[in-house]
């Protein structure tokens, strides 16, 4: 596994993966990694000759410096993960090499819309961070294809809005969310949990199991919502949001659609925990009524 920490040293690396004529396999990190990253490689693995993981902690997409400060680095266990998982390269900068003119000078690649709803609401500025950031590393890693975790789910269409709307050739392959025997969804942030409240933690996933079971069953997305909340709140949550909206544009709906999604970032203690669910109604007009 080579490491790399520079980009002339990850041009040359790829320069020499081109001229083998391998596919190239991109799962970008921010480090911590987990078994939730490394089905994301080991999908990549499946759809690539040769596989590329980079681990960089954006700080474009923190609006809170205390957030950025405290987020897990891992960079010797996460090496030997990567090594045991057979990758081919690993890309390690530092902020200086991505961002040599510094955060407010640097040329950002604007979210758009779909980038201010419901997650990007809540934490301004966050996608247009992702969206910068994943430009540049698709620029310089140029891949064939690109792993993305469904947990990330706006994320994801933000990256393929990105991807569509800039004209990229890159694949976009999307991995489901991995989740803890109790079901809930694998992330760096689950380490700051205590006991208490990785006992609680699996009422996020609930909820929306729960809420997707009320809309089957009729229930307006009004009144599934509401309930979804309280009960939420009773487990000690505070609710950023709970929305439920369409899989593409991410517009909060009032009424069931064919490909819907139910979303939820709350707050237990002080880590923030994210999910979210899909939900397929093929006719959603008969399945809701005034309930």
């Amino acid at each position: 596994m080579q490491v790399i920490r520079d980009i002339p040293e990850l041009r040359d690396w790829r320069e020499s993966v081109a001229f083998d004529a391998r596919r190239v396999g991109f799962v970008p990190t921010m480090g911590n990694l987990h078994a939730g990253h490394l089905a994301l490689i080991d999908h990549a693995q499946r759809r690539a000759d040769a596989v590329i993981v980079s681990i960089f902690v954006n700080p474009l997409q923190f609006e809170d410096p205390d957030d950025l400060a405290r987020y897990p680095r891992t960079e010797e266990h996460d090496l030997e993960r990567l090594e045991r998982a057979g990758v081919a390269a690993v890309f390690l900068p530092t902020e200086p090499e991505l961002y040599p003119h510094g955060q407010d000078e640097i040329v950002r690649v604007d979210a758009g819309p779909l980038g201010d709803r419901l997650e990007g609401a809540a934490r301004p500025g966050h996608f247009t961070g992702v969206a910068t950031v994943v430009t540049k590393l698709f620029n310089l890693v140029q891949p064939d294809v690109a792993v993305f975790g469904e947990k990330d789910a706006q994320q994801v269409a933000v990256i393929r809005r990105l991807v569509a709307d800039l004209d990229m050739t890159v694949e976009l392959a999307i991995e489901p969310t991995h989740r803890e025997p109790d079901g809930l969804a694998i992330s760096s942030r689950n380490r700051f949990l205590d006991a208490e409240q990785r006992r609680q933690a699996p009422a996020v996933h609930r909820a929306l199991k729960r809420a997707a079971e009320s809309l089957a069953g009729g229930h307006t997305v009004a009144a599934t919502l509401a309930g979804a909340r309280h009960w939420l709140s009773q487990q000690g949550f505070a609710v950023d949001y709970l929305a439920y909206c369409d899989d593409e544009r991410f517009e909060e709906q009032t009424r069931l659609v064919p490909h819907g999604r139910l979303l939820v970032a709350a707050r237990l203690g002080g880590v923030r925990l994210i999910d979210n669910l899909a939900v397929h109604t093929p006719h959603p007009t008969s399945l809701e009524s005034d309930r």
